[in-house]
């Protein structure tokens, strides 16, 4: 990842960034196809003093990189804001628009992987290169910090913007991490084959949610 000189760290995110060859190629044949589409690499959403960070994977191609909010405009995003305003943590349970007015409270919504991947599948060394943005973002978090992973690729992604080794640290569902700094919990991914298989239930997810909701006192 490039850097700006005199800069320690990368940013947590570049709106510009294009250094993934493949992916900024697909990003401009997607906005050419949906010019009212966002189409760029998609920002965090929420509040920058939170203490409960969401990774999902990446955006997708008529949520995400449609709306340039992660999870909004698909499934994954009705049920996750859904929680998130049961849980108190966002100021409606419907995220429609970047600019609908909905507020996270303590929390923040990112993706290992800023841009839109074909086929929802970003490549290894994609989800490597996007890295030091999270890693920006992990390292912004206060000591007593929550980190939900949402999806194996993010749960390993957390690891290795953390630099610790993915095998002392196994992703299942519900799991608990202590890492330097913060605690790490998995869930399976709130996506729409997920929760029809209900591999993922309300139930399930809102325990998640529940035990977030103890440790963050």
């Amino acid at each position: 990842m490039s850097r700006v000189p005199g800069r320690t760290t990368p940013p947590a995110f570049d709106p510009d960034c294009r250094l993934c060859p493949r992916l900024a190629g697909f990003l401009d044949a997607v906005g050419s196809d949906y010019p009212d589409y966002h189409a760029r690499p998609v920002p965090p959403f929420g509040d920058p003093q939170a203490r409960l960070l969401i990774v999902g994977l990446a955006p997708g191609l008529h949520g995400a990189n449609a709306t340039g909010r992660p999870f909004t405009g698909d499934h994954a995003g009705i049920i996750l804001y859904e929680t998130l305003h049961r849980f108190g943590f966002a100021s409606r349970p419907e995220s429609v628009a970047a600019d609908d007015g909905l507020m996270l409270h303590g929390c923040r919504i990112t993706n290992a992987v800023k841009c839109l991947p074909p086929q929802n599948k970003p490549t290894g060394p994609e989800v490597r290169e996007c890295n030091g943005f999270l890693a920006a973002e992990l390292a912004s978090l206060p000591g007593d910090a929550v980190v939900l992973a949402l999806g194996k690729i993010a749960h390993d992604a957390v690891l290795s913007a953390r630099g610790v080794k993915r095998a002392a640290y196994r992703f299942g569902h519900a799991a608990e991490h202590a890492l330097d700094g913060f605690r790490l919990i998995d869930s399976y991914h709130c996506s729409r084959y997920n929760t029809n298989t209900r591999r993922l239930t309300p139930a399930m997810f809102d325990a998640v949610f529940a035990r977030i909701g103890e440790l963050l006192g």
